[in-house]
């Protein structure tokens, strides 16, 4: 039987949304990564302002999606910012999950002093408004990528920790891990080979819907002026800079608005089918 990572339930013609979830995701990612190969265009370039999408410039270029109030290509900048969407959501993700399992584990598995410790700061911090908690660390410490990573694993890790908590106190009374505790390991060896391994199939379906959250989230702070100081390309930013004269150029906002969306549909579309096989896989057991 193929496991969580296998690859046989991802054939198209099975699950065709799925497969759409992969297109969307691994092509954001594709440009993402070869942004400098593939933008025709230096997204920081000023040509000419608010031209419509498909006419072309002085020169002979060619505004696919149109230009902004300054000039600049549209869709260079779109490609430009697919960067601090994909990358950063990705690595702030990622700290966030590290800080969540490594607290949801102890807690789970220690019970105790330290799961007490814990929870009451996990319930304290999820007491707050996720995007007013980012806010608010944003502003106290300042637009920057690594402000960015810090606010998202300050307001992700307790939500994180809570799941992982959970899989931990039902997976510490398992015949497996009772048994492992009889042999003499250590309690790290227990959590990182026991443990863990076997709460994998829903944190991996929780990673790919947080991971589309965050997405929003960048975006969020990047429409309130809270992301990538300008000008650099940012999709949030992008709507934020447009929304102005949307009535008027529909493209300015429209196209940075989709973009997003479409890394959100993928990422939910691919949850989904992790989940599917998730839960077959649990039945064969």
């Amino acid at each position: 039987m193929a496991g969580p990572f296998g690859f046989a339930w991802l054939r198209p013609a099975r699950h065709p949304l799925v497969a759409l979830g992969i297109f969307l995701v691994g092509g954001w990612i594709f440009v993402a990564l070869f942004a400098g190969l593939l933008a025709p265009y230096d997204p920081l370039r000023s040509i000419v302002p608010l031209a419509p999408p498909g006419s072309h410039g002085p020169h002979g270029e060619t505004f696919w999606l149109g230009t902004d109030f300054l000039g600049r290509d549209i869709l260079s900048r779109l490609i430009y910012g697919a960067r601090p969407v994909v990358i950063l959501s990705t690595i702030a993700t990622l700290t966030a999950y590290a800080v969540g399992i490594a607290g949801g584990l102890a807690a789970g598995y220690f019970r105790g002093f330290v799961d007490t410790v814990l929870s009451s700061v996990a319930n304290v911090i999820l007491s707050f408004p996720v995007l007013i908690l980012y806010i608010v660390i944003i502003v106290a410490l300042g637009a920057s990528d690594g402000n960015v990573i810090i606010a998202v694993t300050f307001g992700s890790a307790p939500a994180i920790f809570r799941i992982v908590r959970g899989i931990a106190i039902d997976l510490s009374t398992r015949d497996f891990v009772c048994a492992a505790v009889t042999q003499g390991e250590t309690s790290f060896r227990i959590l990182t080979r026991e443990i863990l391994p076997n709460a994998t199939a829903p944190l991996v379906v929780d990673f790919c819907l947080r991971l589309g959250y965050t997405a929003i989230i960048v975006g969020d702070l990047g429409f309130l002026g809270l992301g990538l100081p300008p000008p650099n390309p940012d999709w949030g930013g992008m709507v934020n800079e447009g929304r102005a004269m949307a009535f008027a150029f529909p493209h300015l906002v429209v196209f940075p608005c989709l973009a997003i969306s479409s890394l959100v549909l993928g990422l939910s579309l691919l949850a989904d089918g992790l989940r599917e096989v998730s839960a077959r896989m649990g039945l064969a057991r």
